[in-house]
């Protein structure tokens, strides 16, 4: 029904895509789930409801999350100076930092004044191994061979960053005294259950039954079917379309003040609020519209997966659509953004 201007079946064959996974929000509640294809080209595992994908820069949806809720417990602060909290690496104090400091309110909105080092935050090479955070932020792995530091004053710009993420993952390593991934385990995965998600990737078998392969525009596989960031907060997360459906069906709750983890509705709001005077920036989230048609929304892209779930909070509406296949196009142009078109306009009707 909601898809009658789409062949789905017919766009992956056209697209060389697959597999396909999509989970709708309707009155705030998961509603329905449709899988197509296969999770590997040239077998017979099919997609199902426990099929998990690599979610890539969703990540960062739910590194925002899991920063509002420490921010709620106290152990973060939205809008001190990081540095007052980070304990192992400290951001370094140059000309750009004299009158604003990096904080977790802007590196979570990308306006931190840290930019990415060219060609740096690609898969996880097995000949070098998993860097640590500090090794990474001193610019001393083939992974990020610059140090990070801020560019230019913080809000001045906006400028998408992996590395701001890595940062807070740090951050949030230091005050928890705890790998980033038992924190989310902890606070996000085992509350919601939320059993098909995964961070700590590098100690699974990849070969999984229920984990996806990746795949190029061509529907090959790609090297090491199984691509992986060792970045976890900012584009280390393998799950289901399912539990990344939950997650933003918990976010639609705090906003209403119904939290089941216990993120406060003031920080929920203020999470899709646009953020120092750029409307396209949330904490962890983009932005689109205004009112009742405000949407929120995550998209992720990387070696052999692209993905993306939107939401409208004012409406208790939203989706999750994940794909095993990277079409060199933004998600938008392919049949991800399709589908986001077919269902956001009929979310809106």
């Amino acid at each position: 029904m909601i898809f009658k201007n789409i062949n789905i079946e017919e766009r992956m064959e056209h697209d060389n895509v697959k597999g396909l996974s999509i989970v709708l929000i309707e009155n705030g509640q998961i509603s329905r789930t449709k899988n197509y294809g296969y999770l590997e080209v040239k077998s017979n595992r099919e997609v199902k409801e426990t099929s998990i994908f690599s979610a890539c820069s969703i990540s960062k949806f739910l590194t925002g999350v899991t920063a509002i809720k420490l921010i709620k417990r106290g152990l973060l602060d939205l809008d001190k100076n990081v540095n007052e909290r980070l304990a192992t690496w400290k951001i370094p104090e140059n000309e750009f930092t004299i009158n604003k400091k990096v904080t977790v309110r802007n590196l979570l909105s990308h306006q931190s004044g840290i930019k990415d080092p060219e060609g740096s935050f690609s898969e996880l090479n097995s000949d070098i191994g998993v860097p640590s955070m500090v090794e990474l932020l001193e610019g001393k792995t083939l992974y990020c061979k610059n140090p990070i530091e801020v560019q230019c004053e913080p809000e001045s710009e906006f400028d998408y960053s992996d590395a701001g993420f890595c940062i807070i993952q740090q951050l949030i390593e230091d005050v928890t005294e705890k790998p980033f991934y038992q924190v989310v385990d902890k606070l996000i995965f085992r509350p919601l259950g939320m059993e098909n998600s995964y961070l700590n990737t590098t100690m699974l078998k990849m070969d999984n039954k229920n984990f996806s392969c990746g795949h190029n525009k061509n529907g090959k596989l790609v090297d090491g079917k199984y691509p992986i960031y060792p970045y976890p907060a900012a584009a280390g997360l393998w799950a289901t379309s399912l539990d990344l459906a939950t997650l933003v069906v918990e976010l639609l709750n705090a906003f209403k003040g119904e939290s089941k983890i216990g993120i406060s509705e003031s920080l929920a709001k203020e999470m899709i609020t646009p953020q120092r005077g750029k409307n396209w920036a949330g904490l962890g989230v983009f932005l689109d519209g205004s009112g009742r048609e405000l949407e929120i929304s995550s998209m992720g892209w990387g070696v052999g997966f692209q993905c993306m779930l939107f939401a409208l909070p004012h409406l208790e509406k939203g989706a999750v659509i994940m794909t095993n296949a990277e079409l060199g196009v933004h998600q938008l142009k392919g049949i991800i953004g399709e589908i986001y078109r077919s269902l956001s306009k009929c979310m809106l009707s």
